[in-house]
């Protein structure tokens, strides 16, 4: 039986909720409030932003004046799509053998490779760089597809793993005795049963890979460079521009902002999928 909460508990909750929410929104909130500033102002106290200056949009046409925004959004939706494509592509089969044709060393083969994640990526930045450098993949958009399905691929793998484990092994082995290839059993029969936790494991990379800043500037210059390059050239020697600096974040952060608003239950489902029976 459920445990029963008064209304003042419920009303505790929904408070603590909300100030939660609220104080990780406010950083976000405070940037788009920046934005629509000048640059005079957006450096006084947080009490004359608000109430003794005026809005204005020539952050954002500066913004635009200087970089060529469309160019790095065009990068970031091709990388962060591109290597969550390529990430499902090499994910799907491993999940599924590890998680229907199990072997003594597939625990040890899971923890291995999040244990990958653990390893600082700095660690790894000087032999990745000569080695693009060489085959001729710095500054390219596949560089930074290859590299970014790379860092994210354990996470792929293990959240793949996690709903193919919730699949019963029943339904396969009917496919398989009314003839199915492994082909045809992988694409008709698991795939469709998988789409919410595979949706969630798109999206979750896709947003991963669209935040991804250690990469994008270490191995872009100009080409390929994403949303995230395009944020970070508006700090410069000469100071920080704020105004700028958030016109560029929220322009960044916008796209994947609202896709994430649209998919949330999309999401949510796919990450609680199977926690709870």
């Amino acid at each position: 039986m459920a445990r029963a909460i008064s209304t003042k508990q419920k009303s505790l909750n929904t408070a603590v909720a909300g100030t939660l929410g609220f104080l990780m929104f406010f950083p976000i909130l405070w940037i788009l409030i920046l934005a629509f500033k000048t640059e005079e102002d957006a450096i006084r106290a947080p009490l004359q932003i608000l109430f003794d200056s005026g809005w204005t949009m020539d952050s954002f046409a500066a913004v635009q004046a200087r970089s060529d925004y469309f160019k790095h959004f065009s990068n970031s939706v091709i990388i962060s799509v591109g290597s969550t494509i390529l990430g499902l592509m090499i994910a799907v089969p491993a999940a599924w053998s590890m998680a229907f044709v199990p072997s003594k060393h597939t625990k040890n083969v899971l923890m291995w490779m999040l244990s990958t994640k653990m390893l600082p990526p700095v660690g790894v930045l000087v032999p990745i760089y000569l080695i693009f450098r060489d085959a001729g993949l710095l500054d390219s958009r596949l560089g930074l597809t290859i590299v970014l399905m790379l860092m994210n691929l354990p996470i792929i793998v293990w959240m793949l793993y996690t709903y193919f484990k919730e699949i019963p092994g029943e339904i396969l082995e009917a496919a398989r005795m009314d003839g199915a290839t492994l082909r045809e059993e992988v694409i008709y029969v698991l795939t469709p049963m998988a789409i919410p936790g595979m949706a969630s494991t798109v999206l979750l990379n896709i947003i991963l890979a669209w935040n991804e800043a250690f990469w994008t500037l270490n191995l872009t210059a100009a080409n390929a460079a994403p949303l995230t390059a395009f944020i970070a050239s508006y700090s410069s020697p000469e100071g920080l521009f704020y105004a700028k600096l958030s016109a560029a974040s929220i322009m960044a952060i916008a796209p994947i902002l609202i896709m994430g608003w649209f998919s949330q239950k999309q999401l949510v489902r796919g990450l609680t999928f199977g926690a709870v029976k």
